[in-house]
């Protein structure tokens, strides 16, 4: 795939995915009593509310057009925890609905291809072959499932890190007893740097681990 098909189809499906994850929290989040971010507008997959110009624009169109690693994020969603009834519990399965929301995904395009598969029985590299319309068309639909597998769970897992601003970070700060959180939040003032460390050196290439292993479970 060239650069430019690239872009016009993992672009738009990066958006999805984004929006989705973003939702997400926006939609937990006022089930659990903030309405916040649906103030806002944000419980929507419209792409445009979500939007950060570098996160969601520069960086993953310079990426696609460079075939540098892929980098990109949505804007925040607002959240304001005094309207939470638990603010630790709820903060955390707002959380939590970004990275679930992702992997929820990777399993609906997962049987959308295995049900491609399992209703063209006959499909093989005859049928893919270029300049056959329906090659084509079933192409693109075996490449934006895959995609959509790969994509999601890589959003799902980098966002667990344990590590603010990811969604780890909120998640871990959740389950840890009260004790333990003078010293995490303390720890967390430092999460940016650790994360732009970890970036540096190549340590975040380790996601791909689990991203593989479950998709080689997720993929027929």
């Amino acid at each position: 795939m060239d650069k430019i098909q690239a872009l016009f189809i993992f672009y738009p499906l990066l958006l999805f995915c984004l929006s989705f994850h973003e939702a997400a929290h926006a939609l937990v989040a006022n089930r659990l009593g903030d309405p916040t971010a649906k103030m806002l507008g944000r419980i929507t997959l419209n792409p445009i509310p979500h939007m950060d110009i570098i996160g969601t624009v520069f960086l993953p169109v310079m990426a696609l057009m460079t075939g540098a690693p892929i980098i990109g994020w949505g804007k925040p969603v607002p959240v304001d925890p005094r309207n939470f009834k638990d603010e630790r519990r709820d903060s955390l399965w707002v959380a939590a609905a970004g990275p679930i929301s992702n992997i929820t995904l990777a399993i609906l395009f997962s049987l959308v291809l295995r049900g491609l598969l399992a209703f063209v029985p006959h499909l093989n590299e005859r049928h893919l072959q270029e300049g056959v319309f329906t090659g084509d068309a079933l192409r693109v639909v075996v490449v934006i499932c895959q995609m959509g597998v790969f994509l999601n769970l890589i959003l799902a897992f980098f966002n667990l890190i344990p590590l603010f601003p990811l969604d780890g970070g909120s998640v871990l700060r959740g389950l840890l007893p009260e004790s333990a959180l003078p010293a995490f939040d303390n720890f967390s003032r430092y999460s940016f740097l650790i994360l732009l460390g970890l970036f540096i050196l190549g340590f975040l290439r380790y996601v791909l681990i689990p991203v593989q292993w479950v998709s080689s479970f997720l993929l027929p």
